[in-house]
Order: C-alpha cells, then structure tokens, then sequence
C-alpha cells in the first residue's frame, strides 16, 4: 500500500494583494508551492504527490512547477473545488482506492514543515485513525461574543492545527464523503473525522510551519529559510 501526499492548492491568495495566487510567489527564488513538493519528493516514505490546484491554472502547474523542478512523484493535477474541503476530496476521489494506504494531507503554501515531522505522523496515522500536526499555543486565547470576553479557556490545552494531518485511506474518504452527504463544511480535514466519532493523535510541529497567506508571512518564510 502507498503513502499518498494531497497538496491543496487551490486558493485564491487574496491577502497577498499580489497579480498572481500566492502558491506561485517566489520564495527564495522558486514558487512557494515547488519548495512545498520538493519536500515530498525528497521524503524516501512518500510513493506519490497530487498537487490540487484551480482548472484553469493545471498546465501552468505543470509547467512552472512540476516540470520545472522535476517533481517526477507527481501522478496527477487535480482540479481543485469551490472550497478547500471539496478540492481534498476530488483529491481522495483521483487517488486509485485499491492501492492507497495513508494520506497525508499538506497545505501547499507550508513550505517549511521538516520532514521528520512528516514521517512521524505517517506513523502515527498508522497506529490511530489520524495524526495531527499542531503546536502549543503561545498567547492566551478569549472567547468573545460580540465586543466583550465571556471566558479565557486555559492554555495548556489549546493547540494550533498545522498541516500535514494524515489518515488512513478508507477513514478519511469515508469522513470527507459523510461531511459532504449531510452539507458539513469544517475547518480543516481532522475536524470532519473527529465528528464521526474518531480519535486524532497530536504530533508536535513546529513553529516555523507557517502558512503563507499575507506578505508579511513571506518575509518572515525568507528569514526561517536564510536561518
């Protein structure tokens, strides 16, 4: 069985205020999203990459990125969905169900996620019906209702998700096909397993995983990277 890697990225990167869709910004002087599947091909536990991006930007993908870097673990570019949830699941839905084991889902715009963390929720996924990367939160966290704080959760048990979250196979397809039957739409991939009832294992991430979703976050990318 294989070890699949779903790449979404399919965003519009509106934030950026940039001419193009910020996994295609150069980051140290290549596409954000080529750093990203370089990491996979690097990975000696990773058979196959599907990156997910918008229909019309498949061969501009393919020829900016795939070719040009020789990314030769990538067996498909899916068109992605009108929302991040539905572009993962065309992505489980192209993946051949017969030969897919673990699915390890990554943002593509998280350049920077080292590898051993990768592996070790491979792993874990393997063992438990989910591995999560997350980091311990920093900062206190309110919940606010309007204007005003009704409550200060306490902080040592509140984790900031990261990617990649990755899952067996057959448990993930069966929670995205669920989500979509009864029109649930959740925050990210493990949210939609945890409601049926499973249970998602942490591994610890890192803080330089950052998503790059606004300039000063490509900044800060370029310093994680000199550094």
């Amino acid at each position: 069985m294989k070890t699949i890697a779903l790449v979404p990225a399919a965003g519009m990167g509106k934030r950026m205020g940039a001419s193009i869709n910020k996994q295609y910004l150069h980051l140290a002087g290549k596409p954000i999203l080529a750093h990203t599947l370089e990491l996979f091909q690097q990975a000696d536990f990773i058979d196959e990459i599907y990156p997910i991006v918008p229909q019309e930007e498949i061969d501009y993908c393919r020829d900016n990125v795939v070719e040009k870097y020789g990314i030769t673990k990538v067996r498909q570019i899916i068109a992605g969905g009108a929302e991040r949830q539905n572009s993962v699941l065309n992505g489980l839905r192209a993946v051949a169900m017969s030969t897919a084991g673990i699915v390890v889902i990554h943002d593509g715009v998280r350049p920077l996620v080292p590898l051993d963390v990768v592996r070790r929720s491979v792993e874990l996924a393997a063992e438990h019906d989910g591995a999560l990367v997350a980091v311990p939160a920093k900062d206190t966290v309110k919940i606010v209702k309007g204007a005003f704080v009704i409550s200060t959760p306490p902080r040592d048990s509140l984790w900031l998700a990261q990617t990649p979250q990755t899952f067996r196979y057959g448990i993930i397809r069966h929670a995205h096909e669920t989500a979509e039957a009864e029109g649930f739409i959740g925050t990210d991939d493990a949210s939609l397993l945890e409601r049926t009832g499973k249970k998602v294992h942490i591994v610890i991430g890192d803080y330089r995983n950052i998503k790059i979703t606004t300039p000063e976050d490509l900044v800060l990318a370029e310093a994680f990277l000199k550094n």
